[in-house]
């Protein structure tokens, strides 16, 4: 692949820093969930119990839904917590919203609707539970990490009695000094050692939680939406595809085949009566064959082109390439086409049709004079970038060109940009998760 100059990329972080930020981040986490425990725990019980103390008259149902909306900002907050110790993007849910005309009760009855307003409040309620222990586990951790390792420095200062016994005097160790600073900064080093274990188990605890009752629901939801927009998107781009060879074939082939059997039939009847016109028909029946030939083998092309099958994306790119009709640099990464890099067939396909698509878009629509195809392999996914120095004004509305890329890209669960202001240029982006 031919080298390009890349931005300057930041200094990378060393494992140990990198563990040091994840313990405080961990650490941090637990330590400053409890008093959002504690508020919460009690708002929430308080809200309960005061609604359902005014539950017979018509105050009960507005502090019920004035404790759910308390429950949804916690929540919120404890959401924009998450991703620090989960390492996921920040999820939130899609709660119903009252009608822009609805009347009071209604917009008090809203929140109770909505499943997810009561996870949040049992989240609320249960949280104290979990923060309590893995607060307390962190804290004594912590102390013991800091205040064993440091035992040699301060033991001189410790007052102690006559008849008072260390525990290294308790575990038979001796009653010396040097047993007892011993026994003290080795638990401190084993305190030491495993904290970020035992700080990343009571995040992942206290986060699990949340996660369960504050974002599975959405995230679910979530997926199930992605997984029928992908599969609108493949049923839409097989569709047009359909469409579109069955037009070729209409205009093309079966056009030639129609005056190939008009030919034919016309060379049968002038035999008899005029052989040398009929051995011109017959030369003009046999050029038709072989244009037809010739369609047939660019329809297959645009099908399932062998090449890619064969010599894998590289080689088919390169041929895409040399028969495009604006003159067109190719940049693919040469692992691609290796047997150990190469894709799966799906994802090499749509890779394929994606350059295709955008190249015939270019040729079309573009007016430019140069155009230049890019296709990278990063971890986890597969990006392509096309480029061109045209006019402008590319976008994914249905009816254009390139809406039939944003349906293939869509089915495989990638992402496709388009940035082509009037005037150009032009510069089509495509990720392909891998």
């Amino acid at each position: 692949m031919t080298a390009v100059p890349l931005a300057t990329a930041p200094a990378p972080t060393t494992p140990a820093r990198g563990l040091v930020r994840q313990l405080l981040r961990d650490s941090g986490y637990v330590v400053f969930g409890l008093p959002l425990a504690l508020v919460g725990f009690v708002l929430a019980i308080a809200g309960i119990a005061l609604s359902a103390a005014l539950l017979v008259t018509t105050l009960g149902l507005p502090v019920l839904a004035g404790t759910l909306y308390v429950a949804r900002a916690l929540a919120d907050l404890e959401r924009l917590r998450l991703p620090a110790v989960l390492r996921q993007p920040r999820v939130r849910p899609v709660y119903l919203a009252p009608e822009p005309r609805s009347g009071y009760w209604r917009r008090i009855l809203t929140p109770m609707r909505d499943p997810q307003s009561w996870l949040d409040l049992l989240h609320a309620v249960i949280k104290l539970v979990v923060t309590l222990p893995t607060f307390v586990l962190v804290l004594v951790w912590w102390a013991l990490a800091v205040t064993g390792t440091l035992y040699g420095a301060y033991d001189w200062a410790i007052p102690r009695g006559p008849g008072d016994q260390d525990l290294s005097q308790l575990l038979g160790m001796g009653d010396g000094t040097g047993a007892r600073v011993a026994l003290n900064t080795s638990i401190g080093l084993f305190a030491l050692l495993t904290l970020p274990l035992v700080a990343r188990a009571c995040a992942r605890i206290q986060g699990g939680l949340a996660r369960s009752l504050l974002t599975g629901v959405a995230e679910m939801r979530q997926r199930i939406t992605t997984l029928e927009d992908q599969k609108r998107a493949a049923v839409s781009a097989e569709a047009s595809a359909l469409r579109r060879l069955e037009r070729d074939i209409h205009d093309g082939p079966q056009q030639r085949l129609v005056r190939l059997a008009m030919d034919l039939s016309r060379a049968r009847q002038q035999l008899a009566a005029d052989p040398e016109a009929a051995g011109r028909t017959l030369d003009e029946a046999v050029a038709q064959t072989r244009e037809t030939l010739d369609e047939l083998r660019a329809l297959s092309r645009g099908i399932a082109p062998p090449i890619l099958v064969d010599r894998g994306l590289p080689s088919a790119l390169a041929a895409l390439a040399a028969r495009a009709l604006v003159p067109t640099e190719l940049l693919v990464d040469d692992e691609l086409g290796t047997a150990a890099g190469r894709l799966e067939p799906a994802l090499e396909s749509t890779a394929y049709f994606v350059v295709a698509e955008a190249l015939t878009n270019v040729a079309k629509h573009s007016r430019a004079a140069a155009c230049r195809v890019e296709v990278t392999r990063k971890v986890g996914r597969l990006e392509i970038t096309v480029a061109d120095d045209g006019v402008g004004g590319a976008h994914l509305a249905k009816g254009h060109g390139l809406s039939g890329i944003a349906d293939r890209v869509r089915a495989v669960g990638g992402t496709l940009e388009v940035d082509s202001p009037a005037g150009g240029p032009t510069r089509i982006h495509a990720e392909l998760p891998r």
